[in-house]
Parts: C-alpha cells; sequence; structure tokens
C-alpha cells in the first residue's frame, strides 16, 4: 500500500520514478543499435545473409512497433483501472522479459526468433510505462510547474535514446547478454519503488473496454508498420519492396482498418479515445506538430549511425570492429544539447507559454538538417559536433513545451490515452520515417553503387565475372553493412578469390575501400533526406504556431454516467478551499479538477 506523502514531496518521487522507467524504456530501444553485430556473432547468426534479413529488421524495429500499437489502448485502459496500477505492472512486465532476454541459451534461427518474441514482451511492458508516465507526472505538478517536470521526463526518452548507444558499445564486446541484463536491476527497484510510494491521485473513468476500437486499431497499425518493415526489403529483382502484393495489402488493408477505427470511435458508446479532443486547438496542433518532427527525426539516428560506423570511423582510422562504441561516443554532442535545453525550455514554457520555444525548436532543427546535409561527407568533427549540438538544443526546446501544452489541454480523466496518443504519433512516426530515409537511401545506392563497386573491385585485380556477381548485392545489404559495423567485401569475395595472384587483398580488405565506395551514392541520398526532414520541421513549426497564444481555463465536467467521478473533483475542489476534508493530495487533485494550460 502506498505511504502517505506531503504533495510536494511526492511529486519529486513520481517524476524521479516515471523518469527511471522511460529512461530504462528508452535506452532498451536503442541499444541494440550499437549491439546487434555482437548479438548476431553470439547466436552465430550472419545478419547479411537474405534468408535472415526478416529478423535483423524485426529484431531491430519490433520493440517499437508494438510499443506504437499499444501505447493508446494501455493508455485508455490506465484511465479506466488507474495509471499507476498499470504503470507498476508495465515495469514489472519488462523486467521479466529482460531476464528470459539475457537468459537466451538457442543458437542460430531459433534464437533470433526467442529475441524477437521476447523484445515483443519488452514492447509491452514498454507501452505501459510510456502511456501512463506523462499522465502521472501531470497528477502530480501543478499545471504551472508541468513544463518543467514533462521537460526532465522528455530528457530520460530522447536522451536514453542516446545512451544507450554508448552502453551497447561498452557491454556488447563484453558479452552481448548484459545489453538486455543491465535493465534487470534497475526494473526491480523501480518496479518495488513505484508499488510502495506511486498513488493514483488523478480522476478514474469507470467505462467498459472498447474492443472493437482496440482490435482495430492494433490491426490497422501493425499492418501498415509490418508493409513498412518489409517494404524495406529486395523483391522481385527490384531493390526495394515496395511493389510487393504482400506490402501492398499490408499497407492498404492496414489504412482501410484504421479508417474503420475512427467509424468505429465515432459510434461506440464508451471509445477507447475520445476523438473529439481534437476539437482541442492545443491538442491538435500539438499532435500534428510532435508526428511531423517524429517523421523528421526517427530516421535520422541511424542515418548518423550509417554515416560514422560505415563511412566517417573507418576512414579516419577506425577499425570496424571498434565503430559502433565510437558512434555513440561521436554523437554525445546531441545528448548533451538535449539534456540542456530540455528542462529549460519546459520551465520557460511554464513562465511564458509553449508556442513561442515550441516553434523556434522547430525551426532551429530545420535548420541545423540543412547544414547537416550542406557539409561533405568526410567533414571536421567539430563543425559535425556543432550541428549536432544544434540539433540536440533545438530538439530540446520544442519537446518540453509542446508535451506540456498537450498535456494541459486535457481533460483530467483523460490525460491517459490523450498523452498516449502523442505518444503512438511519435513512435508510428519513428517506424514511418525508418521506412522513409531507408528507401531514399537505398533508391540512391542501387542506381549507383553496382558501377562503383564493379570498377573498383576490377581496379584490385578482381576477376571480371567475381566482380560483376558482386557488384549486384541489394543496396540494402551495403546499408545494413554499415549500419553493423561490417566489412563486406572478405565475406563477398571470399579466401578464394581473395588469394588469387593479382587481386590486392590488403586494399580490399582495408578500412577505406569499401567506405570510399559507398560514400558518393550515400551522399546523394543523405542529402535529399536531410531536406526532406527539415522541410517537415518548418511545416510543423506551422503547426506549432497555429495552437494559438494566451492562457485558458478549462474545467473538468464529466460524463452523465461518471458521478462518481464528479463527486471526487467536487471534494477536492472543497478541500482546497478549505471546506471539508479530501484527505491526501489535495493539491494534485485540484490539478486534475482545473487544467491550467499555456498553449
Amino acid at each position: 500500500m502506498p505511504t502517505t506523502l506531503h504533495p510536494d514531496r511526492y511529486k519529486w518521487i513520481a517524476l524521479s520514478n516515471t523518469t527511471m522507467g522511460i529512461l530504462m524504456a528508452t535506452i532498451n530501444g536503442s541499444i541494440l543499435l550499437i549491439a546487434l553485430p555482437n548479438i548476431f556473432r553470439g547466436i552465430h547468426l550472419n545478419p547479411l545473409a537474405s534468408q535472415n534479413e526478416p529478423y535483423f529488421l524485426w529484431i531491430l524495429m519490433g520493440f517499437l512497433l508494438v510499443t506504437s500499437v499499444l501505447v493508446v489502448s494501455l493508455g485508455r485502459v490506465g484511465d479506466i483501472f488507474g495509471r499507476v496500477r498499470m504503470y507498476t505492472l508495465g515495469f514489472a512486465v519488462f523486467t521479466v522479459f529482460s531476464i528470459l532476454l539475457a537468459a537466451t541459451w538457442m543458437s542460430g534461427p531459433t534464437a533470433a526468433l526467442w529475441i524477437i518474441v521476447m523484445r515483443v514482451g519488452q514492447g509491452v511492458g514498454g507501452a505501459f510505462l510510456f502511456a501512463n508516465s506523462n499522465a502521472i507526472i501531470t497528477d502530480a505538478f501543478p499545471a504551472d510547474e508541468r513544463g518543467f517536470a514533462l521537460g526532465i521526463n522528455g530528457v530520460a526518452a530522447i536522451g536514453g535514446a542516446f545512451i544507450g548507444l554508448i552502453l551497447g558499445g561498452l557491454l556488447a564486446p563484453i558479452e552481448w547478454r548484459l545489453v538486455f541484463l543491465v535493465s534487470v536491476p534497475v526494473g526491480l527497484f523501480g518496479t518495488v519503488w513505484a508499488a510502495l510510494k506511486l498513488r493514483d491521485n488523478g480522476i478514474r473513468t469507470k467505462a467498459k473496454i472498447d474492443w472493437a476500437g482496440n482490435f482495430s486499431f492494433a490491426i490497422g497499425l501493425i499492418a501498415v508498420l509490418t508493409g513498412i518493415v518489409y517494404g524495406l526489403q529486395p523483391y522481385g529483382g527490384h531493390a526495394m519492396g515496395w511493389t510487393s502484393p504482400f506490402v501492398l495489402s499490408c499497407i492498404f488493408g492496414g489504412i482501410a482498418i484504421l479508417g474503420a477505427f475512427v467509424w468505429i470511435e465515432f459510434h461506440v458508446k464508451e471509445p477507447m479515445f475520445q476523438l473529439h479532443l481534437f476539437h482541442s486547438k492545443g491538442f491538435a496542433m500539438g499532435n500534428i506538430a510532435g508526428l511531423l518532427l517524429g517523421l523528421a527525426r526517427g530516421g535520422l539516428q541511424f542515418m548518423l549511425i550509417i554515416w560514422l560506423q560505415g563511412i566517417w570511423l573507418p576512414e579516419h582510422g577506425y577499425s570496424f570492429a571498434r565503430t559502433p562504441l565510437w558512434a555513440g561516443i561521436y554523437m554525445v554532442p546531441l545528448t548533451i544539447g538535449f539534456f540542456i535545453a530540455g528542462p529549460v525550455a519546459g520551465r520557460l514554457a511554464d513562465r511564458h507559454g509553449a508556442r513561442n520555444f515550441a516553434t523556434l525548436g522547430l525551426v532551429l532543427t530545420g535548420v541545423s538538417l540543412i547544414g547537416l546535409q550542406a557539409i561533405p561527407i568526410d567533414f571536421s568533427y567539430w563543425m559535425f559536433a556543432l550541428l549536432l549540438l544544434l540539433v540536440g538544443l533545438s530538439m530540446g526546446l520544442f519537446a518540453a513545451p509542446n508535451t506540456s501544452a498537450v498535456m494541459n489541454s486535457l481533460p483530467a480523466n483523460q490525460r491517459g490515452a490523450g498523452g498516449a496518443m502523442l505518444n503512438t504519433f511519435q513512435n508510428s512516426a519513428s517506424v514511418l520515417s525508418i521506412g522513409f530515409f531507408f528507401t531514399v537511401i537505398t533508391l540512391g545506392l542501387a542506381s549507383s553503387l553496382p558501377h562503383s563497386l564493379l570498377h573498383g573491385l576490377t581496379a584490385q585485380g578482381v576477376p571480371l565475372a567475381q566482380a560483376t556477381s558482386i557488384s549486384h548485392i541489394p543496396a540494402i545489404g551495403s546499408l545494413f553493412s554499415a549500419f553493423l559495423g561490417i566489412n563486406p567485401i572478405q565475406t563477398l569475395l571470399g579466401a578464394h578469390i581473395l588469394a588469387q595472384p593479382g587481386v590486392h587483398a590488403s586494399v580490399l580488405l582495408g578500412r577505406g575501400f569499401f567506405p570510399g565506395l559507398i560514400a558518393q551514392p550515400f551522399a546523394k541520398g543523405l542529402h535529399l533526406a536531410f531536406l526532406a526532414a527539415a522541410g517537415m520541421c518548418f511545416v510543423a513549426a506551422i503547426f506549432s504556431w497555429m495552437r494559438g497564444a494566451g492562457v485558458q481555463r478549462q474545467l473538468l465536467v464529466p460524463s452523465a454516467e461518471d458521478e462518481e467521478g464528479f463527486a471526487e473533483v467536487g471534494d477536492v475542489v472543497m478541500a482546497e478551499a478549505g471546506v471539508g476534508s479530501a484527505g491526501v493530495g489535495v493539491s494534485a487533485g485540484l490539478n486534475d479538477a482545473v487544467a491550467d494550460p499555456h498553449p
């Protein structure tokens, strides 16, 4: 049973626990980006073999897909059954599946399937955490402090993604299971701490679960995101799978089911998500801006890693085995920028409103992306670091004010579902963004890599027949190689060809040969992708500005069938005025009754 705490003390406990949970989940979401080479070596599976590409993609993206699908449903469940209860359950579920991942004993495809399924389980736990953390913070903090609190939580969400890169680079070479085991102590402590100290002081909505809405939303979103995952693989002689009947069926079928979901939500008595919330300009514009930034940002991390691991670091003397760790280290300026800007922007938004800071953050993000596309592939690091710092600062400038404005625009009994919708938009946008970035880069590579590879191989003495065959490797395979920090030339050529007279094996296996071949084709696609992402940021800035300015007060008036919730609000307001006794958490309860956003 949670203990009684003074509201001022409780709010910091709530923030600390939710920040720990989000940090744990986001670190685990990104730690695999660096650890994948060690994981595949540990389970004795070649990630570059065409039959193993689905394993690679699902291990990489399965966690994000599951959290995208479930977070709205679980946010609504938190509104009904209690946010703290669902959040604590998420901590426990995440910890159990972390233990099961660390206990992987199989090898080959069986081990890969086990890891995929266990990562899906981790994603379920992560969805519970993502769905309810913002609502718990909003319940605990007064309106004029929420921006700062949500800024801290946002720093954990974005910063954890980059901390995971460094942790993966440090732990995976020692023992690949450590990348999963590292979450277990945090998860055990966080679960017990949440169960003992957190309390539900928000408005709980009595309602039935909208099964039709939940299933249609889940099936539709899973279909679309699955189509995107398989669209990244070659099909029928094409570099990508976007013409595959399976991919087209998934995407268009999923869109149709999501359309049915919208119809269901307008017609059921107790919908999973109250679509009328989009009538609020602050809620609608904040979600659209967050969605567009997610589209711009989601694939950025992947492209920066490929740029560093596959090209820049090898060309500057780093062995392919060392590039994963150093890629994480060289991206630290981005994390620093977000760590600085997130809490500061949240505090400023509490005092002066969200619109100016969020909009400026989006504009500066677009400017920094234009800067990244303008520098050469073989850049000077100080220039790259400054641009990464600007990306971090500008994204931090947007994240906390936007989240605070969206959460403050919600009535208290819809904070779980409403906050979860914001997360769903951002997570789904990340998957869409990864598909977009990979598609643009792969198409650029597919058009010029075969010629570059053929010319480069024959110039180093590889016989024409073998060079011609190797030059037609799928372009996505070369991206995977760069992403995994693997030099594919040795695997492609084999010991027999490398040992032939006249073949310059030392050059072919050197650190500069393969990066030199993919640098220019990669640069063409990268420039286009960065410009498109910058354009999305500028459009997002327009929507952010359209949220409006000024201070609004919204009094929560529960529905007629929610009389118990209405009585609770009345008791809390009376207690704050000094009438009667509402027990513990009076200040936080008043925040449930009256939302006081700075749009």
